[in-house]
Formats: structure tokens, C-alpha cells, sequence
């Protein structure tokens, strides 16, 4: 029987995931900001409402967490993996996802947001 339970895992990968997520659509903004677009508007609705989505997201994520005694700690980094601790009820497992992991569910992650805001 795993230490840490199974329904718990999607919320440590939120915990991961949604902040990178949020990075790269506040960078995409300033580059829009900053670029030769000729119509800037449609492209910040576009990254605008997925920022809403992933922040109350996040939001619940951190409720939830916070409410069952849950922690993500980021450990070491290398060029090729990203290591993690989960807490949760006193247990602690230690998780390394390949950085092209990471960078490739986060780029999954942005087209189901995009997707989400019907742009």
C-alpha cells in the first residue's frame, strides 16, 4: 500500500505544474506587449483567461492541500531531472521528473487552457 495516497498525486502535480504555467503566460503577455502585433487585444484574451483559469485552479489546489496537511518541496536540479518531495500525513516521498517531461506537460497543460477559453 503506497504511503502517500493515490488521489493526493494530482494535487502535488498541480502544485508543480500550474506555477509553470503561470510563468510562461505572464511571459507570453509581455511579449505581446512588446511585439509588432498589428490587433494585441485577442491574443491578451486569450492568455488573460487562462490566467484566470489556472490561478483558481491553483487557488482550489492550495485550499486543498493546506486542508490535508500536504507540502511540495523542490529539491535539487540538474540539466536532466527536477527533484521533489511530497509531505503528506507525516509520510514523505522523493520524486525526480525529467526536466523535458516538465517542459513538455506544461506546453500540454497550456493547450488544454487555451482550449478552456475557447480561443
Amino acid at each position: 500500500m503506497p504511503l502517500i495516497p493515490v488521489e493526493a498525486m494530482p494535487h502535488f502535480e498541480n502544485m508543480i505544474y500550474l506555477p509553470m504555467v503561470l510563468i510562461i503566460l505572464e511571459r507570453d503577455r509581455e511579449l505581446f506587449e512588446k511585439g509588432a502585433f498589428k490587433l494585441k487585444r485577442p491574443y491578451f484574451k486569450i492568455v488573460e483567461e487562462a490566467e484566470k483559469i489556472v490561478q483558481l485552479e491553483l487557488k482550489e489546489t492550495k485550499i486543498y492541500m493546506r486542508r490535508n496537511n500536504m507540502q511540495v518541496i523542490r529539491g535539487k536540479t540538474d540539466n536532466t531531472f527536477t527533484e521533489y518531495a511530497f509531505l503528506c500525513g507525516g509520510y514523505e516521498d522523493h520524486r525526480r521528473y525529467l526536466n523535458v517531461r516538465l517542459r513538455n506537460r506544461t506546453e500540454e497543460l497550456l493547450d488544454v487552457y487555451f482550449a478552456m477559453t475557447g480561443g
